[in-house]
């Protein structure tokens, strides 16, 4: 039976559990989607100098983020144009050569064609090098750090592409004074198996409030560094606020985050470390000062369609790799101010890695969630039923009015708003729609 796209998304908020589960629209996501959205690969605090390389990942190809022997930064698909072979298998690097190791062709750190063997006698010498090198994405973003391609010859410009989620993640890099710097990632990537579709990662981190019973044994235990009970730093702060989900109709991205009624004096949200805490205290003052009414809203994450989520306060980014309708391949990246004390890039790590990661504890939970929601896709009676996205469908656009997001509409408290427009843009790419 073919596709039938209009049944797959409705407008009152149920969706086909297909879209987890079925080849057929895992393929047609792999051309109309991954192949002409903006997809992150990497930071560039992973290539500081030259020749450095960083193996990462767009949908299914492998690809080379790199920083070549003058210090220009290029994504590489990892394919040899001879046979295919990866002509890079470590994770990260430095060279100043990418070596073939099937046949011997040998690529410049700027992707050019250097060498292949039996070029004289077998070639005759006439094999035109320069038509041969690494394939590039046509287009290419440092958006403050962050590098983000595209592999559509007639994409949006990434600016145009994120549109008013710019403003949201602008908000997740600026540094804890809220001025722009410096990030850089520490302790490396983590990698992950997930026996579920890519989607639920990225739906759960574009804006579900609405699962804290999931986290409930992580909030006795206290893992948050304010040493009060709870799971999050910013669970000390007892003031009057609203929860705040963002959605951005014109791209499909989603920011979620609270928004307080007035200023506040700094609360501590790292009681356990005093020098830490000195630190936070002194960049909330100026934070406040920076950003002014800006300052009221304090972000806790989003996803950038498709495929990319991030979470402000444990200042990390996932990646949702689709390995297949029924695998993801997690990435998670930790980031640290590159000019905060070792003190404070230490405990800013350890409670990343309690929270999220293959080792976090809430991640854990969420895993455990997305396998048997999963799961249930595909049982014989299960797999025909409809998920319910009818949570919370009245908007308050009025909550972040005068903010510039002539493209967001917002609904507070525990809504699925940001899943329903996820969703919708999800089904325009599929139906050919732009990205």
């Amino acid at each position: 039976m073919p596709l039938d796209l209009d049944t797959l998304v409705t407008d009152d908020g149920l969706i086909s559990r297909e879209i987890f589960s079925s080849a057929e629209v895992y393929a047609r996501e792999r051309e109309t989607v991954f192949a002409k959205s903006w997809l992150f690969v990497g930071h560039v605090s992973q290539i500081p100098n030259p020749g450095d390389f960083f193996l990462s990942t767009t949908g299914e190809d492998s690809v080379i983020l790199s920083r070549d022997t003058k210090g220009k930064v290029h994504v590489f698909l990892n394919s040899c144009r001879h046979r295919g072979m990866r002509v890079c298998r470590f994770d990260e690097g430095n060279t100043r050569r990418f070596l073939c190791p099937y046949h011997g062709w040998t690529y410049a750190s700027d992707g050019t064609l250097l060498g292949v063997p039996e070029f004289t006698n077998g070639y005759q010498g006439v094999l035109d090098k320069s038509q041969w090198g690494l394939i590039e994405p046509p287009h290419l973003f440092d958006f403050h750090g962050m590098i983000w391609v595209n592999w559509d010859p007639q994409a949006q410009p990434f600016l145009e592409s994120l549109g008013d989620m710019a403003f949201f993640l602008e908000d997740f890099l600026r540094m804890p004074d809220g001025g722009i710097g410096e990030w850089e990632v520490i302790g490396g990537v983590m990698k992950w198996p997930i026996p579920a579709n890519w989607k639920w990662g990225a739906e759960n981190f574009a804006g579900d409030f609405y699962h804290g019973i999931s986290h409930a044994s992580v909030d006795q235990i206290a893992i948050s560094p304010s040493g009060e009970l709870g799971r999050h730093q910013s669970d000390a702060v007892k003031r009057p606020m609203k929860l705040i989900n963002a959605s951005i109709a014109k791209g499909g991205h989603s920011a979620r985050g609270r928004l307080f009624e007035d200023d506040y004096p700094y609360t501590s949200e790292y009681g356990k470390y005093a020098e830490v805490d000195r630190y936070f205290a002194d960049a909330y003052e100026k934070r406040q000062q920076r950003l002014g009414p800006l300052a009221r809203l304090h972000g806790a994450g989003g996803t950038v369609f498709p495929n990319m989520s991030y979470s402000n306060g444990r200042y990390s980014i996932a990646v949702w790799n689709p390995r297949g309708a029924d695998r993801t391949e997690a990435w998670r990246w930790y980031l640290v101010p590159k000019d905060a004390p070792e003190a404070v890039k230490d405990v800013m790590r350890h409670y990343a890695i309690r929270y999220q990661g293959p080792s976090g504890m809430t991640e854990q939970d969420d895993l455990e969630n997305w396998n048997y929601a999963h799961e249930a896709c595909h049982g014989n009676v299960a797999r025909k039923l409809d998920f319910n996205y009818q949570l919370g469908r009245e908007t308050d656009d009025s909550l972040l009015a005068g903010w510039n997001l002539p493209h967001t509409t917002v609904a507070a408290g525990f809504t699925e708003h940001n899943q329903r427009g996820f969703y919708r843009h999800w089904q325009s790419m599929l139906s050919g729609g732009q990205g």
